[in-house]
């Protein structure tokens, strides 16, 4: 038997082999079109019940094999399983097209559609209805039949491309190994990072000395830490060269075709550019305003970011007699600078951030404010020996989720951290079917000598994920797809963004930041000294983020059409943002994996924009206290469990009283007095 075809509502990874997948998906498929057939098929008229919920409850299994085998195709994948990808996935691309243009299933919506007034329906149920028929109508349901065929065959080709663009990013993360035998070399680098460069060595086989990866915990303490500028560069080099280099692993043409087919798409649907398309799901509506939203952040971050860049330049013009600061000196200034002006760097802060305890910590500040336990279960099956699983329950013992966590980088796993699902949580015959939810991060690994001990970067990443996390398992929709993080892309960071704010507080911190040799509560001095750096740079690092979210909008909000060199439209793009010199041979767009790969594509403005929330949000936490329940509460009850089951901004202003204002974000990034 095909363990992906039998029922289970654990994730049975320990049976799956690869060549269960694709026999899986093929019949999973055939059974969904059945449901599909029989919900067109019935003769009954059309009702909310007998079309919209059918189909909302249609194609479970395959949603569930779909989440395992792409969450697997993220984080422990092979030659094979891409392989698999690239032939699946237009498999279903083409079935999602079945189903949005298949004519008699749109007439039932349709009609169920038009009668919305006379339902009586709830409010998530008009939340389902309206965006079923949206989804229909948005993606080519009053299409003609010539129109249909092209936007299949844009569909098609877009989800292979997607795959190949993050198979040629992965591949060359993977490929780049820089072998040191010379100690000299890593002088500076703290003995941490030495060992876990030396275990990774000879984990590769080598006789001696240290390697260094482009794998994140390898490759920013050497650009943060390390005196040798020549290695420093090269490795900045190899970092943002990343399939920019004219070889088989090169993404500049899939970065043109992705952005012209994604155009070409939206034109065929009616909208002006694929912006205009993606926007008007979103809490920003129109590329008008997010463009107005993104220029007024840069016009108070600017002149700050200019000031700091200065600061910084004659710092190391002063320090090494550097005249002219390059990208590949940024970090290793700036965590110098930090150390002369808050006596504060990283490595004091990481034996105060054991994994383990940081963990623990994390899951100690959602018991306190939601009332969460988090019970570690060795019986979970799991993918990988180093996935960490947990049975969440609330105060009353009431099970609310599955947890996963997997925190190390490997090399079948894809750069960043992110959260996702294995299973959605819904309701239906009076059963509330709960989530299963995974964090997946790739932080700095053990050694022979120390404990996984994480930066402080590297602990709001964690709490960041978490929220995310938060969002999926506390969700108590009855529709899976309203459910968890199926909200609009601008309003799902709030949730991750906002935990990070605990990271800096006094009182979450003494939960968990504790030496891991002397058990010794972080010394109130250095919590001090991580609340005053906290806006150390902002402007550089808020200049930094708007120029993603500005790259982001000048591929996707215009006619891409004529463009054929993608380094130089970046460079376009860039302008008015930049402060580093540029370098020919780098280019971020070939490896932009969040708007090329991911769902980001016109929405990396939404972690700006979800800042603005997150710190109005985090000032009404602050002004009763930062584990005040009855706050936490309405948080939980009116953002978390909510899904996407009402407009963001109605949900957000029933939880603070008010639309959020942008100088809660000015004033807590220190930009407020800046003109």
């Amino acid at each position: 038997m095909n363990p992906l075809l039998e029922q289970f509502d654990l994730a049975p990874f320990s049976k799956i082999k690869n060549e269960h997948f694709k026999p899986a998906f093929l019949q999973a498929m055939k059974d969904a079109r059945a449901e599909i057939d029989a919900i067109t098929a019935n003769s009954a008229a059309p009702t909310f019940e007998n079309t919209i919920e059918a189909l909302e409850f249609s194609g479970q299994q395959l949603d569930r094999i779909s989440s395992i085998f792409f969450n697997l195709n993220s984080a422990e994948t092979n030659e094979e399983i891409q392989k698999i990808a690239q032939e699946v996935s237009p498999l279903l691309s083409e079935f999602g097209n079945d189903i949005t243009l298949n004519e008699e299933l749109f007439q039932r919506i349709k009609t169920v559609y038009r009668q919305k007034d006379a339902l009586s329906l709830s409010i998530e149920q008009e939340t389902l209805l309206d965006k079923r028929y949206k989804s229909f109508s948005r993606n080519g349901a009053n299409l003609s039949e010539e129109k249909k065929i092209r936007l299949r065959e844009i569909d098609a080709e877009s989800a292979k491309l997607k795959l190949k663009f993050g198979e040629n990013v992965l591949a060359e993360t993977n490929k780049y190994e820089k072998h040191i035998t010379n100690e000299a070399d890593l002088d500076g680098l703290p003995e941490g990072a030495k060992e876990a460069a030396a275990q990774l060595a000879k984990a590769k086989g080598k006789d001696s000395g240290w390697l260094l990866t482009l794998d994140y915990p390898s490759y920013i303490p050497f650009m943060k830490y390390a005196r040798n500028r020549a290695l420093r560069k090269e490795l900045s080099m190899a970092f943002g060269s990343k399939a920019f280099k004219g070889d088989e692993h090169d993404n500049q043409e899939i970065v043109l075709k992705i952005a012209k087919l994604r155009y070409e798409r939206a034109n065929l649907l009616g909208y002006a550019t694929h912006a205009h398309f993606v926007l008007e799901e979103r809490m920003a509506e129109t590329p008008e305003k997010v463009h107005s939203f993104l220029n007024e952040l840069l016009v108070k971050a600017k002149p700050a970011a200019v000031r700091e860049f200065n600061q910084l330049e004659e710092f190391a013009r002063t320090l090494d007699g550097i005249d002219k600061l390059q990208k590949w000196d940024g970090s290793y200034y700036s965590e110098k600078l930090k150390q002369e002006l808050y006596s504060l760097d990283d490595e004091q802060l990481k034996p105060y951030f054991k994994l383990e305890n940081v963990i623990d910590g994390v899951f100690k500040v959602a018991e306190k404010l939601f009332g969460l336990q988090f019970e570690a279960a060795a019986d979970i099956d799991t993918y990988h020996k180093e996935v960490k699983t947990y049975r969440v329950y609330d105060k009353d013992k009431n099970f609310i989720s599955i947890f996963y966590a997997d925190f190390h980088p490997r090399e079948g796993k894809r750069g960043g951290a992110w959260m996702t699902s294995f299973k959605s949580q819904w309701q239906k015959d009076g059963e509330n079917s709960r989530p299963h939810i995974s964090n997946v991060c790739n932080f700095t690994p053990s050694t022979d000598t120390k404990p996984s001990l994480l930066t402080f970067n590297e602990v709001t990443t964690l709490f960041h994920e978490f929220g995310h996390g938060l969002h999926g398992m506390l969700a108590n929709t009855t529709y899976p797809s309203l459910s968890g993080t199926s909200v609009y892309w601008d309003f799902v960071e709030l949730p991750s963004q906002i935990m990070e704010n605990w990271c800096y507080e006094k009182e979450a911190l003494e939960l968990f930041a504790r030496h891991y040799e002397t058990d010794e509560v972080i010394p109130m001095q250095l919590v001090q000294k991580i609340k005053e750096s906290a806006t150390f740079q902002e402007g550089m690092a808020t200049l930094r983020q708007l120029s993603f979210g500005l790259l982001d909008m000048s591929w996707h909000g215009v006619d891409p059409t004529d463009i054929t060199d993608v380094k130089v439209y970046e460079t376009k793009a860039f302008q008015g943002t930049t402060l580093y010199p540029d370098t020919a041979s780098t280019c971020m767009s070939t490896a932009f994996a969040h708007i090329f790969q991911g769902g980001y594509s016109s929405g990396y403005y939404s972690y700006k924009w979800a800042e603005v929330l997150d710190a109005d949000a985090f000032a009404l936490f602050k002004e009763h206290g930062i584990f005040n329940t009855a706050v936490a509460h309405k948080f939980k009850e009116h953002i978390l469990s909510k899904g996407g089951t009402e407009n963001p901004m109605v949900l957000y202003k029933r939880f603070r009283g008010a639309e959020p204002k942008v100088e809660a974000l000015l004033e807590r990034a220190g930009l407020l007095a800046i003109d």
